[in-house]
């Protein structure tokens, strides 16, 4: 569903549109703008570029936007505890590690939806409050809403939701 949404995909039946208009009828350049600013994605498969540290992995993105400094990057890294990981290439990291990376980088973008596609599939219960917290904290400060799927670990939103009036949808 996220991939549908954000456009990777177009191989399903009915409609979706963004103001009104069918996404089949969005050029690229409609496609680039909307996920400069409106769409942010953290797909299940994370695409880190794996020779690239993770301060390139999310500097990349966030250069797109300059949306965020870099020590607001490095203080959400540190929430994560993988700070210390700042100049590790990303194929160096455990699958964990690279996802609680992936979800800076996802964060690193206004938006007016977050999708997540199994954002903590690898994180333990307590890497998972951490990651549902800080995609909490960035969608109320943006106003916007989090698309989350999840298979068997879901992203641990429920005890987050009654403190922000945010628009969570889990499938």
């Amino acid at each position: 569903m996220c991939s549908f949404i954000y456009g990777n995909r177009s191989d399903y039946d009915g409609i979706i549109r963004f103001n009104d208009t069918d996404i089949h009828a969005y050029s690229i350049d409609d496609w680039c703008e909307l996920r400069r600013r409106h769409l942010a994605l953290l797909p299940q498969e994370m695409r880190l570029f794996p020779e690239l540290t993770v301060r390139e992995n999310v500097m990349l993105k966030n250069r797109l936007t300059d949306f965020m400094s870099e020590k607001e990057i490095k203080d959400m890294l540190d929430e994560f505890g993988i700070l210390g990981k700042y100049d590790v290439p990303a194929a160096m990291l455990s699958i964990g590690q690279q996802q609680r990376v992936a979800i800076v980088r996802a964060i690193c973008q206004p938006f007016d939806f977050l999708l997540l596609d199994e954002p903590v599939s690898h994180l333990d219960r307590d890497n998972n409050i951490i990651a549902a917290a800080m995609v909490t904290r960035a969608a109320s400060s943006l106003d916007a809403s989090i698309i989350s799927t999840s298979v068997g670990n879901p992203l641990m939103l429920d005890s987050l939701a009654p403190q922000h009036s945010l628009t969570i949808l889990k499938l």
